[in-house]
């Protein structure tokens, strides 16, 4: 239990951003091949893009030791980030329901590759 306790550094983002981004490039290959509409695939690409592009950004505002400074802006961005793609597909999902779902499953798969990928990295690191 302690091992998961211990802080850890948090490791590089680009392994995990890279296989998530790797999911949405070989999804299009499937949709593709499927014969599916792609509606669903360069809506969940476009709100993946915008996503990793909002995570870059708190990557440079930062949490910056030993006084924290940016955190706050990081946390409350974070959350917005979440709600922003909520909303989104709400209103997708309100307007075209098959294409919400394409969507969705895209992106989910996506992010549970970067997840996977974020948390092997961290607990995978030597604790401070």
């Amino acid at each position: 239990m302690a091992t998961f306790l211990s802080p850890r550094p948090l490791p590089a983002r680009r392994l995990p951003v890279a296989a998530g981004t790797f999911v949405i490039a070989f999804s299009l290959l499937v949709f593709v091949l499927a014969g599916w509409r792609l509606d669903g695939w360069l809506l969940r690409a476009v709100l993946w893009l915008g996503s990793q592009a909002l995570g870059v950004l708190f990557d440079r505002i930062g949490i910056h030791e030993p006084t924290l400074r940016g955190s706050g802006v990081v946390a409350f961005g974070m959350m917005l980030r979440g709600i922003l793609l909520m909303v989104a597909a709400i209103a997708v999902a309100a307007g075209n329901p098959r294409l919400a779902l394409a969507g969705a499953l895209v992106y989910a798969l996506a992010y549970t590759l970067e997840l996977v990928f974020s948390l092997l990295l961290y607990f995978g690191g030597q604790p401070r």
